[in-house]
Order: structure tokens, then C-alpha cells, then sequence
């Protein structure tokens, strides 16, 4: 798992750099064509990481639930975020992605409740599935945010 956990965390230092080197203005900005901004598809990485790993593993996630509700599929920005939230999630780029690390190196992850991602329609069966299917997730995501920062010329 070294390896699904380096590309994890190869793909976060993306997503902060990104976080770090836009506006605000820009990073709250929806690009004409889309229906979600850069933040928003950060914070759904995060987000999504740790429904597939703790909340199908009958485990408690460490992020809060309203971020839960602002950022799972299916949602859309309804707000500015402020600076405050910008860097709270480049916190939490790390910090939930190191305590993933720790548990999982704990054993921690015990049970795992099947999922059919309708991204490509793959039926997850354990956590290291989980993980693995995460970094595909982030790097779709990563890619959204490419295009919308070369949408917004930034």
C-alpha cells in the first residue's frame, strides 16, 4: 500500500500548490460550462476519501459534517468560501491523509461495507480496493481542476 499512499500524497501536494497559487476570487469562480469550482472539487476529494475509507468501514471520519453536506456527490457550491476554509482544506489535504495512513497501518480497517461506484461502475469490496479507487477519483478530480484554472486563465 506504500505505493497507492505515495501517489495520494503526490496527488495532495497538486491540489495545495493549486490552493496556494490561485485567488480566492478564482478558486470560488464556477467556469463557464461547469457547475463546480476548484475549491469545491478539492473539498470533494477529501470528502470522498474518507466516505470510501472510514464511513463504509463503519468507522468515524475525520472531517465535519457539514463538509460532509457541502461536499459529497451530487452537491454544487452554494457559497463563497473565505480564506479561513482555504486554509483549513490545505490542512486537511494532509492531516486526513496521514491519520488514513496510521489507521490503516493500525489495522484499523476491519470490515468493509461493498460499494459500486457509479464512476465506472466497479464494485468495492475491501479498503485497499478503497484506496486505490480513491487515487483514480483524485486524479479525475485533478484533472477537472487543470481545466478550470486554465478556463479562468489563472
Amino acid at each position: 500500500m506504500e505505493w497507492t499512499f505515495d501517489i495520494t500524497t503526490k496527488n495532495r501536494a497538486i491540489f495545495k500548490k493549486i490552493l496556494e497559487e490561485m485567488s480566492l476570487e478564482d478558486l470560488n469562480k464556477v467556469p463557464k460550462g461547469y457547475n463546480n469550482n476548484v475549491f469545491w472539487n478539492i473539498a470533494h476529494a477529501v470528502v470522498t476519501q474518507q466516505l470510501l475509507a472510514y464511513k463504509l468501514s463503519g468507522l468515524e471520519v475525520n472531517v465535519s459534517d457539514e463538509m460532509i453536506a457541502s461536499y459529497s456527490k451530487g452537491t454544487k457550491p452554494t457559497r463563497d468560501v473565505t480564506q479561513t476554509e482555504v486554509e483549513a482544506l490545505k490542512g486537511l489535504l494532509f492531516s486526513t491523509l496521514d491519520q488514513l495512513k496510521k489507521d490503516y497501518e493500525e489495522g484499523k480497517f476491519k470490515v468493509y461495507q461493498q460499494y459500486t461506484v457509479s464512476t465506472n461502475d466497479s464494485t468495492l469490496s475491501n479498503i485497499e480496493e478503497a484506496l486505490e479507487f480513491n487515487n483514480f477519483h483524485e486524479g479525475l478530480h485533478l484533472g477537472y481542476v487543470l481545466a478550470q484554472r486554465r478556463s479562468l486563465g489563472a
